[in-house]
């Protein structure tokens, strides 16, 4: 007899503590490892990785004559979009994106896998990129960070971490044990209150420091690219059911398989 609830996700269990995902430690120890390199570099070597692997939203001005001083011409359009997420402005910076990292970026890639976690993460980086291109289209100021990227993994994990079988489920009471995870729209999603006002905090927050004056008022000098935050944040909150490997149905019965089934079965034990 076939199974009714067939590509579902086992039910959900609490993983150990600092049982990190691989992806997840992965990709942490390439962010901080290229920190470290970096740093070890002369001076005007940091320049030149600054030059070539930040983001400038001025080289995609489309003006004659005003990217000359950049490296990389037209590849460079291409690759900054993503290599711009592993270069940081300090300690920090680097400490706090890596806690957000270790946060939001485990439950997506428990769920998602290597490979659809790896591609969820850096599209989120180029979405916010892009947003913050349109926005500041001939900027000469570079922006560096995976804030963006990992915005968007907290996007995505509000698509279900609130719900009653999702990871945090239990804080309203509403997760039985036992219970299969199952993927839910993003009505479904933004109709719970908890995902709301996570939704409403982070977007205030993000307002709050990057569009205001107050990340000045608090000894933060380097300016916050709060567009691209957001932008990442909203790829990854509309964009988490193309990469989602659990079905969907608004009925709740089986539904049909997502993006996700052709990149592999690659889920992670």
């Amino acid at each position: 007899m076939a199974d009714p609830w067939q590509g579902e996700a086992p039910p959900y269990t609490e993983p150990p503590a600092f049982n990190v995902p691989g992806a997840v430690l992965a990709l942490l120890v390439a962010i901080v490892g290229l920190h470290l390199l970096i740093e070890w570099l002369p001076l005007a070597a940091q320049r030149e990785v600054l030059f070539l692997f930040a983001l400038f939203p001025l080289r995609y001005a489309g003006v004659d004559g005003i990217v000359e001083g950049l490296p990389g011409g037209f590849a460079a359009e291409i690759w900054t979009p993503i290599t711009y997420t592993f270069l940081h402005g300090g300690w920090t910076h680097l400490i706090v994106n890596s806690v957000w990292l270790l946060a939001f970026g485990s439950p997506l890639a428990r769920r998602f896998g290597v490979l659809r976690f790896f591609l969820f993460y850096f599209l989120c980086g180029a979405a916010g990129a892009f947003l913050h291109v349109a926005i500041y289209p001939a900027s000469p100021v570079p922006v560096v960070g995976a804030s963006a990227a990992i915005s968007g993994l907290m996007g995505g994990a509000a698509r279900f971490v609130f719900l009653g079988d999702g990871p945090l489920g239990a804080l309203g009471g509403n997760r039985s044990a036992g219970a299969p995870q199952r993927s839910a729209g993003i009505f479904a999603s933004l109709a719970d209150r908890r995902t709301l006002i996570f939704v409403g905090v982070w977007v205030g927050l993000n307002f709050l420091f990057g569009a205001t004056a107050l990340s000045g008022a608090l000894g933060v000098t380097a300016q916050v690219a709060w567009e691209a935050h957001l932008g990442g944040f909203l790829a990854g909150l509309l964009l988490f059911g193309l990469f989602d490997p659990i079905r969907y149905s608004p009925s709740g019965g089986p539904g049909n398989v997502g993006y996700g089934e052709w990149l592999g079965k690659d889920r992670e034990k």
